[in-house]
């Protein structure tokens, strides 16, 4: 098996599949954070150094340097709109050396994108947990069996105090679920 081993073993495939979700997420509102900074290049350039792991490239210091850029540039954010969006990209880059540990806060790696994008969804809809619902529902339908295969591996996502991590133990509890 070419991949990594820790508590149990994921494939640079399984790796890939778990950085495409992110990076759907991501790509989806990445104009969030490029309305609010347009001259900051850093969530964008998270989401392509994802794109070339997603692509067959060999995980390299880019997607590390990539993701650590977008997660600074998401505490440099003028609104939690903003942040979150570049979150969400500097954890699509991340996704490529997602650790197989099991351990709970690994989850966030695999879903937090996504979550951040229903949260997103929930800030411009009025905080409408309603639009949040709808978009961890498309979340839901974009998973793939071997990102649920994947998930499944380690222990549920914790739960935490924002509304961004509620989301989050609702996707995976969902994905969970799924047949």
């Amino acid at each position: 098996m070419t991949g990594v081993r820790g508590d149990f073993e994921l494939s640079m495939a399984e790796l890939r599949v778990v950085a495409q979700y992110a990076a759907e997420a991501a790509q989806g509102v990445l104009a969030v954070f490029e309305d609010a900074h347009p001259d900051d290049g850093r969530p964008r350039a998270a989401i392509a150094a994802a794109r070339e792991f997603i692509d067959g490239a060999p995980r390299t210091r880019l997607q590390r340097v990539a993701s650590m850029d977008a997660h600074r540039a998401a505490k440099d954010a003028v609104t939690e709109a903003a942040r979150l969006a570049a979150q969400a990209a500097g954890d699509a880059a991340s996704a490529a050396y997602l650790h197989p540990l099991a351990k709970a806060h690994q989850v966030g790696h695999i879903l937090r994108a996504a979550a951040n994008a229903a949260r997103i969804a929930e800030i411009e809809a009025g905080e409408d947990p309603e639009a949040g619902n709808r978009v961890l529902e498309g979340a839901c339908e974009r998973a793939t069996p071997a990102l649920i295969d994947v998930l499944r591996r380690y222990p549920p996502a914790p739960g935490g105090r924002s509304r961004a991590a509620h989301l989050m133990a609702a996707l995976d509890a969902s994905l969970r679920r799924a047949p």
